[in-house]
C-alpha cells in the first residue's frame, strides 16, 4: 500500500513537472507571439518587449504548475494557449493562405 501511494505521488509530481516545463513553454510561446502582435510599439520594440516578458511568464507558469491545488489545474494553461496562438500567429497564417 505504501508503494502505491509513493507511485501516485511520483506520477503527480511528474505530471506537474511536464505541465510546468512543456505546458509552460507552449503557453509562453503563444503568449509571446500574441504580445508581439498586440503591443502598441513598432515591430522590433514589440518583439523585444514580448521576448523579455516571456522569461517572466515562463517562470510564473512553472511556479503555477506546482502551486495549483490539483494536477488538472496545473494543466489549465495549455488550453489557454490556443486563443493566444491564434492571435499571435493569425497574420502568418493569412499570408500563407493568400
Amino acid at each position: 500500500m505504501n508503494k502505491l501511494k509513493r507511485a501516485d505521488a511520483a506520477l503527480a509530481i511528474g505530471s506537474r513537472l511536464l505541465a510546468g516545463l512543456l505546458g509552460g513553454y507552449v503557453f509562453t510561446y503563444a503568449l509571446t507571439a500574441a504580445l508581439a502582435q498586440v503591443l502598441p510599439f513598432n515591430r522590433v520594440d514589440a518583439l523585444l518587449i514580448a521576448t523579455l516578458l516571456s522569461f517572466l511568464f515562463y517562470t510564473l507558469a512553472i511556479i503555477w504548475a506546482f502551486a495549483a491545488r490539483s494536477t488538472w489545474r496545473a494543466w489549465l494553461g495549455v488550453p489557454l494557449a490556443v486563443p493566444l496562438a491564434l492571435i499571435g500567429f493569425w497574420p502568418q497564417l493569412l499570408e500563407r493562405l493568400a
